[in-house]
């Protein structure tokens, strides 16, 4: 995988400005504090304690899905994991008896619902732009504020989700940390999705990609997402 590479879905010039009503961002600024990270993993111990937390993990999904289509989200993750911090490297057997998780934690177990419920499914990383009003506060709240957070850039933050594979490699975004799927169209403003990487090999459709609404994305290249604006009756 080419972990350190940026491609955008149209030619621009490297320092093309993100702005969605909250700043301005470069590319490069964008991406690079994040190039090389992977999507994060719940390990696994190689023994039974590993092994039985993973079963129960995929017989509670059975029993929350009752018997609805496949494609379902797991909503029951954020029911049972509130949103925190997490520690790596993170065991299947430790991981079930957390009651806060963070987005890494959750997303690798959305992930691993859906491959046990036959779906194919990729990893995806994101990049979202909030306010720093909020990250501030974010990093006061981490920690007790007593540690930098890796994953806030300013007024941008890194993301992990989780994608499902659908006919014609299209696909949709689940992010389990708010329970949800992403909406591919997105709109400038709080919240807005600015980039997008997935993690796929080339027998989960890597040579042709994938189409996410009106978005083409490579595998495992970090990608701009076009985003519209929204105009207000006055």
């Amino acid at each position: 995988m080419f972990l350190d590479a940026v491609k955008k879905t149209t030619e621009s010039n490297t320092n093309e400005l993100f702005e969605n009503g909250f700043g301005s961002h470069t590319a490069e600024e964008v991406y690079t504090k994040w190039a090389q990270w992977q999507p994060s993993l719940i390990s696994h111990h190689g023994d039974m304690c590993c092994e039985i937390s993973r079963e129960w993990v995929t017989a509670m999904d059975f029993s929350e899905l009752n018997g609805e289509d496949v494609l379902t989200g797991p909503r029951w993750l954020r029911e049972k994991f509130h949103w925190g911090c997490s520690t790596f490297p993170i065991f299947w057997c430790e991981a079930v008896r957390k009651s806060i998780l963070d987005c890494g934690a959750l997303a690798a177990l959305a992930h691993e619902v859906f491959i046990s419920r036959g779906v194919k499914s990729v990893r995806v990383q994101l990049v979202q732009k909030f306010s720093k009003n909020s990250t501030r506060q974010w990093a006061s709240n981490w920690h007790d504020g007593n540690t930098q957070l890796e994953w806030v850039n300013e007024d941008l933050i890194y993301h992990e989700g989780c994608a499902v594979v659908l006919p014609d490699n299209k696909i949709k975004i689940w992010d389990a940390s708010a329970g949800w799927w992403v909406d591919p169209k997105q709109r400038n403003g709080y919240g807005s999705v600015v980039a997008v990487r997935l993690f796929a090999s080339s027998n989960n459709g890597a040579e042709t990609g994938f189409t996410w609404g009106d978005h083409h994305l490579t595998v495992n290249f970090w990608q701009k997402i076009a985003q519209v604006s929204e105009s207000f009756a006055v």
